[in-house]
């Protein structure tokens, strides 16, 4: 007989929340390595051992984190709609790219510290579920390219491109406000507005 199981409670519901909301906060600011359960229960003010009632071990915060994070990440390049228009579908997907890294600069932060670590906690899933949602728009953009609806562009490199030109955002934050010379100020509507430009002339068929 299979067990049902039950719906966590308010407040297994708040703790689960915090403790996660802590990690976020710790991992991105120490990384994986440089982070312990100490920093993220007192964090997330609970006593070690009530933390531990939650997850087994750092990894498992670790890995709840970043399989909270991809699936965020992941629903935006999902929703790229085979029959919708080329340039309109593409510029959807990168302006959702910037509202996450304006939106959850953390995430990004942690992601990219696991990407640059060998992504040991989510090869599997790198290898898998998203090379395989990757694949599958890829195949939709070279159908696009071969009707002639957009430019002639590599879509695994655009791809590419769209992350790199978005998560820079949040995963070089300080350097991008201090550069443009307004530290403290926000750097997203000029980046909106330059993304759009580049992307239109980019994808126009020539």
């Amino acid at each position: 007989m299979t067990q049902t199981r039950q719906p966590k409670t308010r407040i297994q519901q708040k703790n689960t929340s915090a403790i996660l909301d802590a990690a976020l906060d710790v991992f991105s600011q120490y990384g994986f390595r440089g982070s312990t359960l100490d920093q993220i229960a007192d964090k997330a003010g609970l006593s070690k051992p009530n933390l531990l009632y939650y997850f087994p071990s750092k990894d498992a915060i670790h890995a709840a984190l970043l399989e909270r994070i991809l699936d965020t990440w992941d629903e935006p390049l999902a929703q790229i709609d085979p029959d919708g228009d080329p340039e309109e579908e593409i510029m959807r997907y990168v302006m959702s790219k910037l509202e996450a890294a304006r939106d959850y600069p953390r995430e990004s932060r942690l992601f990219a510290n696991e990407i640059l670590h060998g992504a040991p906690n989510i090869k599997s899933l790198l290898e898998g579920e998203i090379k395989d949602l990757v694949d599958e728009k890829a195949a939709v953009i070279q159908g696009w390219v071969d009707t002639g609806k957009i430019a002639d562009l590599h879509p695994y490199h655009l791809i590419f491109s769209i992350w790199a030109l978005t998560q820079n955002y949040a995963d070089f934050d300080v350097q991008v406000r201090v550069t443009l010379g307004e530290e403290g100020q926000d750097p997203f509507p000029g980046a909106e507005t330059f993304l759009r430009g580049l992307f239109h002339k980019l994808l126009r068929p020539s």
